[in-house]
């Protein structure tokens, strides 16, 4: 992600796929990226605009997406209400969001059977052998949404106490909105434990009107979990960059206790 200003003074954000395995797939990521966000112009949710594709890198040396660039910085280090209501009003808002007959692709499983293997660091790999066997189970019926999919406090920018922007929007798809929740609610877990995660599925269920009950979730919320494996540490070490104070074994236990809650194992 580059930073860049043109001759104009127009402050723009150059993303290029340069690693694997983006870049074998980045045609098809920036492409839906820039759709979406031309779709979402003008709506209630923040979105940078698309300005430029070069899906060949032959001119930016690899694979590329221009758009503008939005103010605004992370907030990582909180989940107090003024933070995750904001949060919950926002997700809900992309769900409502009807594309037409434009639809993004069906979701996809982050959580194949590849990754269905106790990781080495479980202390009670009972639960993950749970997990697993939930998600050899057909999922359950669904109300398509409009998905960013990738929807968490690293995607949404801050500016003077409200959200100015929703960003990377390359896995946008058409889906659950369960997935979405349980994805935020996965990485909110591990920053600030399962109470926030449980505040968090609350909160949006009040701003979505979403009656809902748990056990219709749990399946969403699972496949999410596992979808982490074999470790989290990936999404750690840029919360630290960030100024977290989370070491990967908080992390790891509170993936699996997030887990535990998810299944009421006791």
């Amino acid at each position: 992600m580059l930073a860049l200003t043109g001759d104009d003074g127009e402050q723009a954000v150059l993303r290029l796929m340069t690693k694997e395995p983006w870049r074998r797939h980045a045609a098809g990521l920036l492409a839906r990226e820039s759709t979406v966000q031309r779709q979402l112009a003008g709506s209630r949710i923040p979105v940078p605009r698309s300005i430029a594709l070069d899906l060949s890198g032959d001119t930016a040396g690899a694979p590329a997406h221009l758009m503008s660039w939005l103010p605004g910085s992370l907030r990582l280090d909180s989940a107090a209400d003024d933070v995750v209501e904001p949060l919950a009003r926002t997700l809900a808002e992309i769900h409502r969001f009807d594309p037409g007959p434009d639809r993004p692709r069906d979701y996809q499983s982050w959580a194949p059977p590849s990754k269905r293997v106790r990781p080495p660091w479980a202390r009670r790999p009972a639960l993950w052998d749970q997990a697993f066997e939930l998600l050899e189970q057909t999922a359950p019926g669904y109300a398509g949404r409009f998905l960013h999919r990738d929807f968490h406090p690293g995607n949404v920018l801050w500016s003077a106490d409200r959200i100015s922007g929703v960003v990377d929007w390359v896995e946008t798809s058409w889906g659950p909105a369960d997935l979405d929740v349980a994805h935020t609610a996965t990485y909110l877990a591990m920053l600030h434990g399962c109470a926030a995660a449980a505040e968090w599925t609350h909160a949006y269920r009040r701003h979505a009107d979403d009656g809902s009950a748990e056990d219709q979730a749990r399946y969403w919320n699972v496949m999410d979990i596992v979808g982490h494996l074999p470790d989290p540490v990936k999404v750690v070490q840029p919360w630290r960059d960030h100024g977290v104070e989370i070491s990967d074994d908080l992390a790891r236990s509170r993936l699996e206790q997030r887990l535990a809650d998810v299944l009421r194992a006791p």
